[in-house]
């Protein structure tokens, strides 16, 4: 099954339910307006079931969000009722995104960018990037951090939760490719209904990138962007071997 496939998708907002969503849209608006003034227009790729997209309409950007997967998509346009003119939603590869319009911000959350296992790939997804940025206009993007990816290996983890209607456990099983800076994180789903005790299994293969900085740094030079912050996400701390999670801040 495809990455995000239809029943990953229905229950993905459960999955991510301990995740606070609004607090990770307050910290990177105030990254945003600690250097942009005035932003309006903010463009969020890969943005799964869109309530990153829908916090950030709240805060009163104008958004626009793109996603590979057609599924959540759908719940994400659940979303725009009464934000129809401030929220909308296509379906595209990153590296085929062409709407013909500049934003002020181009946000990229929950290691999208990690999801980039190629340098061909990275290196396009800057440059749509850039083509969708007006000038001075800022690419704020989290990832997995080489350093602590090495220092602190992935290890297998379970995740249970469950609503009215399902209980969901899933097994997250690590391979790492020290050679190729990925690591393949193998998801075995299990979901049962409360009501018929029937159980479904969706098996997924998540390959995820970790970089360092230097590599980064190459590609924002090759593509035309400034470096103005590397943060620990959700602080403004310098990242470090203990720093799984980094959000970089970029201008073009």
């Amino acid at each position: 099954m495809s990455q995000f496939g239809d029943l990953y998708s229905q229950y993905y907002d459960l999955l991510y339910s301990d995740k606070d969503y609004k607090a990770e849209v307050e910290y990177v608006d105030i990254l945003i307006k600690d250097i942009s003034e005035k932003p309006k227009y903010l463009l969020d790729m890969g943005c799964g079931t869109g309530k990153h997209a829908e916090l950030f309409c709240d805060k009163g950007y104008i958004v626009h969000g793109v996603d590979l997967s057609k599924e959540m998509l759908k719940i994400a346009e659940k979303r725009r009722a009464s934000k129809e003119d401030k929220l909308t939603f296509c379906c595209s590869r990153i590296q085929e995104l062409n709407l013909d319009k500049k934003f002020d911000v181009v946000v990229s959350l929950f290691h999208v960018m990690s999801y980039q296992t190629s340098n061909n790939e990275l290196t396009e997804a800057f440059k749509v990037v850039k083509k969708h940025l007006k000038n001075k206009g800022l690419f704020i993007f989290d990832f997995w951090y080489g350093p602590a990816v090495l220092t602190n290996l992935p290890v297998i983890r379970v995740k249970r939760l469950e609503n009215d209607r399902i209980k969901v456990t899933r097994i997250a099983e690590p391979i790492l490719h020290a050679q190729k800076n990925v690591v393949d994180v193998n998801y075995d789903l299990f979901i049962e209904d409360k009501e018929t005790r029937k159980i479904f299994e969706i098996k997924e293969l998540h390959k995820m990138r970790y970089f360092f900085d230097t590599e980064l740094e190459l590609i924002c030079d090759q593509i035309g962007f400034e470096v103005i912050h590397k943060y620990e996400w959700m602080s403004k701390k310098s990242p470090d071997f203990s720093s799984w999670n980094v959000v970089w801040v970029l201008r073009s």
